[in-house]
């Protein structure tokens, strides 16, 4: 009896070899890559992995381009990392923490698809979004949502316009409602 290898499960059938995920194939490190600009990769399917051409014609070895970087260096979007369990959410300075990030599968990278990464941890600088919309919604005219969550200048600006004639509170109300306007330290609301 012949065993099927794990990754076949990950390896749609009869699709385009370019669209594979990684773990399906294996590509020749092209050491001539300059980082940072495209480069073209000489790739060949695993075993028990069928994919075709743009002409719908079975193949084993095909070409993939992308950009010449290592996993650990593409953008957050990229990738997945696990998250702490054992963040201060109060803290100053910010902490980090060591987190095991994985590439997402349809991104191609050179180096391990798995690597550790520090992080910094989610933190908050005390402000409350209950808080911060309740004073939206009966001070908001004379700016003390902005105020409050350290945005002076807009709140000079709402004082002093009376809220922009109602608009600009109004427009408070629901930007911050919905999480859009935060503390302007950059933390995340209680």
């Amino acid at each position: 009896s012949t065993e099927v290898p794990s990754y076949v499960t990950k390896c749609p059938s009869n699709g385009l070899c370019s669209r594979l995920p990684p773990d399906c194939m294996t590509c020749n490190t092209n050491y001539s890559c300059i980082y940072g600009k495209p480069a073209t990769f000489d790739c060949r399917v695993k075993p028990h992995v069928h994919c075709v051409d743009q002409n719908n014609h079975e193949q084993e070895n095909f070409t993939i381009n992308m950009t010449c970087q290592f996993c650990w260096q593409l953008a957050t979007t990229d990738y997945v990392c696990t998250n702490s369990t054992n963040c201060m959410t109060v803290s100053c300075p910010r902490q980090r923490y060591n987190a095991t990030c994985t590439v997402r599968d349809h991104i191609h990278c050179l180096g391990n698809r798995v690597f550790p990464k520090m992080l910094y941890c989610n933190w908050t600088g005390g402000y409350k979004w209950s808080t911060a919309l309740a004073l939206s919604i009966t001070l908001g005219g004379f700016g003390a949502d902005r105020f409050y969550l350290g945005q002076w200048r807009e709140g000079l600006g709402k004082l002093f316009s009376f809220g922009g004639l109602g608009i600009w509170t109004l427009i408070d109300v629901l930007l911050i409602g919905v999480g859009y306007v935060g503390p302007a330290d950059g933390s995340l609301y209680i």
